[in-house]
Formats: C-alpha cells, sequence, structure tokens
C-alpha cells in the first residue's frame, strides 16, 4: 500500500456527537492511507470478531483499488478526533457499492462491536445518490430501513482436521467426505497417486482456474464475472499478496500428472474464504470438488485454519458441507424515495417469483437465453 498523509485528504463533513458517536466523515483514496491509519483500521478489526473475514482486511481493499479507480475509504471521527471506523466503497458516477462487488462476500463497516452506523452520513459524503448492497454483515440497526432480504452465508468450521470437523457436521457431511475417501482411493488405484498443493505458487494453475471457471459460467449459462478484465487483474493481484496475516491462496489436487481440481481463495489468519473452485470435468465421475474439500479439511490443522467460508447461498454441496452459518442482508439506500420505492417494489415482486411455482422454469429459460446470447 502506498502511504502519504491523510491530515490534509479527502473531505470532512463535522456536526454535533450523534449517538453512534460519530461527528464526521472524510473520503479518502488507498493513497491516503498513511500506516498509522492502517494500523487503526487493523486495531478496530482486530476488536471485533465480526470482521474476521479477509474481505475486511485492508489489503484487499488495496487490491480492489488497484484495478478499480474509483475505490475509496469513507472514514467516521469521533468527537475526540479518533477515527471510529472505516467503510470501503466503489464510485460510480452517482452509484456506490461495497468495496470488491460483485464478488465481496462480506460487506461493511470496519467498527468496534455494539457501534451503530449511520449508512446514509457516510454514503452523504460520497456525493453520491444512492448505495447498493448484497452481502452486507447482519445486526447493524443504521442499515435496517434499506434492507430488502437475507441470507445464509455457510461455514466449515475445521479446526481439528477431519476429526474436529465431523465431530460438528451433519449426516450429509459425514457421508459426503466418506464418499470423497473412497474415491480419492479408486483415483490412486486407477490414475496414481492423489497429492495436495496446500499453496501453489505456479501462477499457471491460476490461470486454469480462471479459464475452467469460465467454462463453467458458460456451460450453466451464468453471468461471466470474469469478462471484466479488471476482476482478472485482481485474482492475479491477490495471487500476489502473501503477507502473514493476509493473501491470496490457490490449492491443487492431482490425480498422478493431472489436475483434479483447484480452488483460489481469499486467507486472513484462521479464516479461509472458498471464493473460485473448479475441477477438472474430465474426473467429474469422482466428486473432485469433495476430494479438494476433505484434503483441505485433513490440512487445516498444519495451516492453522479454523474456518472455511463458503459464501451466501445454500448450494448441495455447501448445505453438505456446512456446520453452521452467518446471515448476509441484501438492500439499497437511496437518497431518492421515488427509486427506493420503485427498488423496494421490484424487489418484491421477484422475492414472489422466486418463491412460486414457475420460479425453476423461469431460472432454466434465463440460463438458456443466456448461453444462446453469449
Amino acid at each position: 500500500m502506498a502511504m502519504t498523509s491523510a491530515a490534509d485528504a479527502g473531505t470532512t463533513s463535522r456536526g454535533p456527537a450523534r449517538s453512534d458517536g460519530q461527528v464526521g466523515h472524510r473520503v479518502l483514496e488507498v493513497g491516503d492511507l498513511k500506516p498509522g491509519i492502517v494500523d487503526r483500521w487493523l486495531e478496530l478489526r482486530a476488536s471485533n470478531p465480526a470482521l474476521d473475514s479477509p474481505y475486511f482486511h485492508p489489503e484487499f481493499t488495496a487490491a480492489v483499488a488497484a484495478t478499480d479507480p474509483g475505490v475509496r475509504i469513507i472514514v467516521a471521527d469521533d468527537s475526540s478526533g479518533a477515527i471510529s471506523s472505516f467503510l470501503p466503497v466503489q464510485l460510480d458516477r452517482r452509484t456506490c457499492r461495497p468495496a470488491g462487488f460483485p464478488a465481496a462476500d462480506f460487506q461493511g463497516p470496519i467498527c468496534e462491536p455494539g457501534r451503530d452506523y449511520d449508512i446514509a452520513a457516510a454514503i452523504g459524503a460520497t456525493g453520491a445518490s444512492s448505495y447498493s448492497f448484497d452481502h452486507m454483515r447482519d445486526g447493524l440497526a443504521g442499515f435496517e430501513p434499506w434492507i430488502f432480504g437475507r441470507q445464509d452465508s455457510p461455514y466449515m468450521e475445521v479446526a481439528g482436521g477431519i476429526d474436529g470437523y465431523l465431530s460438528r457436521a451433519s449426516r450429509s457431511g459425514k457421508d459426503k467426505v466418506a464418499e470423497a475417501r473412497r474415491l480419492s482411493r479408486k483415483a490412486e488405484r486407477d490414475h496414481g497417486p492423489v497429492r495436495l498443493v496446500v499453496e501453489s505458487s505456479d501462477a499457471a494453475v491460476l490461470e486454469t482456474v480462471i479459464d475452467l471457471k469460465r467454462r463453467q459460467y458458460r456451460s450453466t449459462g451464468a453471468r461471466d464475472y470474469f469478462a471484466d478484465p479488471r476482476h482478472i487483474g485482481l485474482l492475479r493481484r491477490l495471487f500476489a499478496t502473501r503477507d502473514a496475516s493476509f493473501g491470496g491462496m490457490l490449492s491443487a489436487v492431482y490425480v498422478g500428472p493431472d489436475l483434479l481440481a483447484a480452488h483460489f481463495g481469499l486467507r486472513a489468519g484462521p479464516v479461509l474464504h472458498w471464493w473460485f473452485p473448479v475441477y477438472n470435468p474430465e474426473f467429474s465421475r469422482l466428486s473432485p470438488g469433495w476430494v479438494l474439500l476433505r484434503a483441505m479439511i485433513d490440512a487445516a490443522p498444519e495451516l492453522g485454519l479454523e474456518r472455511i467460508d463458503l459464501g451466501r447461498g445454500l448450494d448441495d454441496y455447501k448445505r453438505r458441507a456446512m456446520t453452521g452459518h452467518q446471515i448476509v442482508c441484501q438492500g439499497e439506500l437511496s437518497r431518492s424515495p421515488l427509486r427506493h420505492r420503485t427498488v423496494a417494489a421490484r424487489r418484491s415482486m421477484v422475492a414472489a417469483v422466486r418463491s412460486s411455482r414457475i420460479a425453476p422454469a423461469l431460472r432454466g429459460a434465463a440460463r438458456y437465453t443466456r448461453r444462446r446470447s453469449g
């Protein structure tokens, strides 16, 4: 991170003290964060267990800022002049979103536990007319008027490795781990030794992950995250970031000379975020994703991992693998009452359609249309 003084940087909006203890906001760029301010960020993050995800680390924001010139940090000061919170955002004209959107699986202000957050005042300091979020951490009263929905974000507790995980896993999770062990042995008999590279430094493997993920997007009709070259640049930058407290983590499992499955995620201390898993379609019958996941659970004690966050949604493998979940929120703050009502009505209509009997047919039609247009 390039650091210069922040004392004279950004804009400040000050007024009487509020119930959340904040009296003003400054809007800074990453280059304005001098070491003392970064230390305060890390101090606030360490004080709050809800912020242990890698997405709340300043290095994640720095990596996003290196690939997106719209990244800013909203810094709130309390009545004593001390920094009370940080909120990393992406600005695009009058629109504001969390830094890392649309792939930041946890979002929200970096502040002490129990502190409320005046999101309207914070976004007002940027001049933006709206702020959309889709993975906001739950429990912040200041966000409640703007929340449209909530979803589970599952995780796996992996402290103690395989034995520790199995003591907490559901019956379905235990069955899949046992199946992965059997299939791993079958792979060895049929194709050669199975080996895990926990922290690969091979850039070619990262490119393979990106390529396989893009193929998956095309085959399922999902939106291609990597169609935007900035997102490829972000992964490459995170791959090159290997600080003791934060970094990209590339893992791969091989059978004989062939890649079976791989994963690129984010690591911060004892938490790994499961971000971009892929597998070799030639070995799909061997459940390669589960073989890799089981190998990572087994390696957890050696790595110092205690939790693997799986990201929002209850895909089949997440539902089976999870030992618990957090809640993330979706919503939009708008300074226009008309826009807020319009967005709320649209979200309500979408939610109603998704819960209706025709939802599966509509999803299938949407996937077919995206494949045809792609």
